[in-house]
C-alpha cells in the first residue's frame, strides 16, 4: 500500500469517526493522533493525512451542498456515514488539492478504491458516479471560462 493510500485511509477512518460522534464533540485532531498511532506508527508523510482531515472539516458545509446537487436522489443522511467521507475526501481533493500533486483522475480513483475496501458492494460505483458528475462538471465550466 502506497503512503498516499495509507494516509487517505486513516483520513477517512478519522472523518467516519469524528462524523459518527461528531455530536458528542469529539476532537478530529485527537482522532488522526489515535488513528495514525494505531495504523501507521512508522510513516513519515503524515502532514497529508492532516491536509485531508483539515480541509474535508474546514470545507464541509460546501462539501456536503456538492454531494446533495450531485445525488439529488440520496438525501445526505441517507448517505452510509463511509461512502458519506468517502465523497467528502474525493471531492475536497478534486476540488480543492493542489492538482499537481493530485490530477484529478488520481483523486476519483483513490476514492473509488477505498469505497471499495471500507463500503458496501454498490460503493464503487456509486461514488464514481457522484465524483465523475462533478468532475464533468467542473470540466464544463472550465471550458465555457
Amino acid at each position: 500500500m502506497s503512503s498516499r493510500h495509507l494516509a487517505r485511509s486513516i483520513a477517512l477512518q478519522t472523518l467516519y469517526e469524528w462524523d459518527f460522534f461528531r455530536d458528542e464533540g469529539k476532537n478530529y485532531k485527537d482522532i488522526i493522533e489515535k488513528n495514525v498511532k494505531e495504523f501507521a506508527k512508522n510513516s513519515s508523510d503524515l502532514s497529508f493525512v492532516h491536509s485531508i482531515v483539515d480541509g474535508v472539516v474546514e470545507n464541509i458545509s460546501e462539501l456536503d451542498k456538492i454531494i446533495v446537487a450531485a445525488a439529488p436522489e440520496w438525501p445526505l443522511d441517507k448517505i452510509t456515514i463511509i461512502d458519506r467521507n468517502v465523497l467528502r475526501v474525493g471531492l475536497y481533493e478534486l476540488i480543492y488539492a493542489d492538482k499537481k500533486e493530485v490530477p484529478p483522475k488520481v483523486a476519483i480513483n483513490e476514492a473509488i478504491e477505498l469505497a471499495k475496501e471500507f463500503g458496501g458492494s454498490s460503493s464503487g460505483k456509486f461514488i464514481n458516479g457522484v465524483l465523475g458528475t462533478v468532475y464533468k462538471e467542473i470540466e464544463e465550466e472550465q471550458g465555457n471560462s
